[in-house]
């Protein structure tokens, strides 16, 4: 799929099927090339036609507005470093100011590994062009691109932090020295996977300046709510195998003190990059938080690197799960679980990678002897007479372990126990992860919760890893919601089997089926990504029971189905009409019908009239669908303004009225429009409106517009007031969709 919010044509993003999007710029011809990933397998190869640098360029130069930042990368690989740049140019195509160049690369790489840069497009800037250029020290070698991109930066969604902070395109701003550390900016030759667009080329490099602890914090510290989780992490690039580099999450009263933090050591397994994760609970008293990172006992000039810093409010690592992030995925320690009974010792699993179900680590259990041991997690609170669900993934490593009890304590609110869930057991082999869970109602008084896990090894010195435990309340696995002031109804899926496909379809009384639209286009086969999914269906019929029917299938085809209770949305007036955009359910309009259309029905057709033959001989063509003007009313000026921007588009709509008035559900393309005053004085609100409609296909691949889990938080990381806003959107509706100006 094409690179989100890119300015670039998919051609001349992917080079598939050409690279005819660039040209030569300086000593350099351009060749098709092989081994690409991005779209196909070709990508764009550079020429070197003398010992000197190459550079290629766009053939278009894509519009911007000055002021705004603007990011661009590329994949690329070669015998020699490379660089991207943005040139700036006017309205008559002439350069302003100098080329925003990123750094060299540190070092060649034959394989695909990321360059970037950013810029603030400087006063006059109306176009942007980006170029690609390469080191070359001898003629007719080739240097070669893919995955090239322009736009706006590509953000983590929920990061607390700017952009400054999360990514080091433009500077190292963002970053301080604490102790005995410089902060510069470095572009080591890194690879990643195609579609890691929130990784750049430039990394925040800390420089130990003398040998022992040196450690760099960020400059901003974000807002946070004392009681809430939030999670920190980063890639941490260590300088050797045996470096002890760390990530801490720090937490900050309202005068800027410092009153808690929360380190987290990377067990590196290498020398790579390195995803390490710090989560907490802001303390009482905690107004915002930053980001710390070190290495403790370095050595003089050694160097830390980190790239995607990200400060967010932790997710629940199942949907409504009561344990926090470190109890559930062990990513900085054993997460507070003790060993309540038995032989059994825990620690983290080690190195980084080595064994994990979610994230890059997992609590490690061993078992000196052949006996039973019982593991307990710290106490989350929990509702009395709910039934909950406990689920956890585990793993037999070395040696075999015979059974896994999963129970659930109960604790009243003076922390005395009122006991243990009878739970659920398992036996498995040392063959893999295995997934387990066991419901349990809490008993009446219950307030709080641990869960319990009893091992029985059947041999000396057995492993057990257990990572990805969730303990939350068991809710309905489908449950549908109507919205009819807004004509709609919201799906709500648990609990899906991420991997496989799922198909979502609307069933109607007279048992037709039609696929639901997603993000994606209609839900048909799409892959599941996450165990929670929420559709809302603005595509519902009006005045009719509807149930929704969802089918999971497995990658080896096994076919899991479910289906909804039944549910009716209506119109409360039955002169009233919806007019819908399905990729923009927000622009909806309710609207007030004056006289439905008379119907037409055109067809293609040839009369040839045969000489001494009293009949013609006609050839038709298929006949067409309906055709005609829908009379409406619009009663307020919000209508009003709301049919002009729902028609403004051009886009495919949908018309919905009621059963029984001999309309079914239609798409239409609209054409010319007539808005009429209804007489009376001028600021009588009422226009009388004439829609020339055409009956059309449903549109397949249009998949619904949305924010893609943005929020007001992701809005404040990056503006500082309102009138930031003016300047970069339109509209609300393009803030809700991050559309910006140019």
């Amino acid at each position: 799929m094409p690179i989100p919010g890119n300015l670039l044509s998919a051609a001349s993003e992917t080079m598939d099927p050409t690279y005819s999007g660039w040209r030569p710029r300086t000593n350099c011809t351009l060749v098709a090339g092989t081994g690409g990933r991005a779209g196909g397998t070709k990508c764009l190869g550079v020429r070197s036609t003398a010992a000197a640098g190459a550079e290629a360029e766009t053939v278009t130069a894509y519009p911007v507005t000055a002021g705004q930042t603007y990011h661009a990368f590329a994949d690329a690989g070669g015998s020699v470093v490379e660089r991207i740049g943005i040139e700036w140019l006017d309205a008559s195509y002439s350069p302003v100011g100098a080329v925003t160049w990123s750094l060299w690369t540190m070092s060649a790489m034959a394989g695909w590994h990321r360059v970037s840069t950013a810029g603030v497009a400087p006063v006059g800037a109306t176009r942007a062009r980006l170029v690609l250029a390469s080191a070359q020290t001898a003629s007719g070698v080739s240097h070669f691109w893919e995955n090239v991109y322009l736009g706006q930066p590509i953000r983590t969604t929920g990061n607390l932090m700017p952009w400054s902070v999360e990514a080091t395109e433009i500077d190292a701003s963002g970053w301080t020295a604490e102790v005995n550390a410089t902060v510069s900016r470095q572009v080591p030759a890194m690879s990643w996977p195609v579609d890691a667009y929130t990784a750049g080329g430039h990394t925040l490099a800390m420089t130990a300046t003398a040998a022992g602890n040196a450690a760099v914090r960020t400059t901003v510290r974000p807002a946070v709510t004392p009681g809430a989780e939030y999670l920190a992490y980063a890639y941490l690039q260590p300088p050797v195998l045996t470096a002890t580099a760390w990530i801490e999450l720090r937490w900050h009263d309202a005068a800027g003190n410092q009153i808690g933090a929360q380190r987290s050591v990377l067990a590196a397994p290498g020398t790579g990059m390195y995803r390490q994760r710090a989560s907490a609970v802001a303390p009482a008293g905690a107004a915002s938080c930053s980001v710390a990172a070190g290495l403790d006992g370095a050595g003089a000039g050694q160097i830390l690197r980190l790239e995607t810093v990200v400060v967010t409010a932790a997710p629940a690592l199942a949907p409504g799960s009561v344990l926090t992030q470190d109890a559930a995925t062990f990513e900085q320690g054993t997460g507070g679980w003790a060993v309540l009974s038995g032989t059994a010792t825990l620690a983290q699993s080690t190195p980084w990678g080595a064994a994990a179900l979610e994230g890059s680590y997992a609590l490690t259990a061993t078992s000196p002897s052949a006996t039973a041991s019982t593991l307990r997690s710290p106490r989350v609170p929990v509702t009395e007479g709910v039934n909950w669900r406990l689920t956890t993934g585990a793993r037999a490593t070395t040696g075999t372990t015979t059974s896994l009890w999963l129970r659930v304590r109960w604790y009243d609110s003076t922390g005395t126990s009122l006991g243990v869930s009878t739970g659920t057991g398992y036996a498995f082999a040392n063959t893999g992860w295995y997934w387990m869970s066991t419901d349990a109602v809490a008993p009446a008084g219950a307030v709080e919760a641990s869960v319990e896990l009893t091992v029985t090894a059947a041999a000396s010195a057995s492993v057990l890893h257990v990572d990805g435990v969730s303990l939350r309340q068991v809710l309905p696995l489908t449950e549908v919601t109507t919205a009819e002031e807004r004509g709609f109804a919201t799906l709500t899926l648990r609990e899906l089997v991420v991997g496989y496909t799922i198909t979502i379809e609307r069933e109607t009384p007279d048992a037709k089926r039609t696929p639901v639209r997603g993000a994606a286009g209609l839900i048909v086969d799409q892959p599941i990504t996450r165990e929670l999914l929420v559709i809302e269906d603005h595509e519902i019929p009006m005045g009719l029971p509807v149930r929704y029917r969802i089918t999971m299938t497995s990658p080896a085809g096994l076919r899991n189905t479910r289906s909804s209770a039944l549910v009716t949305v209506s119109l409360p007036d039955r002169n009233l009409a919806w007019l819908k955009d399905p990729g923009n359910p927000q622009r909806a309009c309710r609207v007030m019908v004056q006289q439905a259309p008379d119907w037409q029905r055109p067809i293609e057709q040839t009369v040839h009239r045969v000489r001494g033959r009293r009949n013609p001989v006609i050839l038709s063509g298929r006949r067409g669908g309906k055709e005609g003007d829908l009379d409406i009313w619009t009663r307020t000026d919000e209508e009003r303004e709301a049919l002009h921007l729902l028609l403004d588009s051009g886009n495919v709509l949908l018309w919905q009225a009621m059963p029984g008035l001999g309309v079914s559900d239609m798409y239409v393309q609209v054409a010319e429009v007539t808005e009429a005053r209804t007489g009376g004085t001028a600021a009588e609100p009422w226009r009388a409106w004439s829609l020339p409609l055409t009956e059309v296909d449903q549109p397949v691949a249009l998949g619904v517009n949305g924010a893609g889990g943005r929020t007001w938080q992701d809005v404040l990381s990056e503006f500082a007031t309102y009138a930031d806003l003016l300047d970069e959107y339109s509209t609300l509706e393009d803030l809700l969709l991050d559309r910006r100006r140019g």
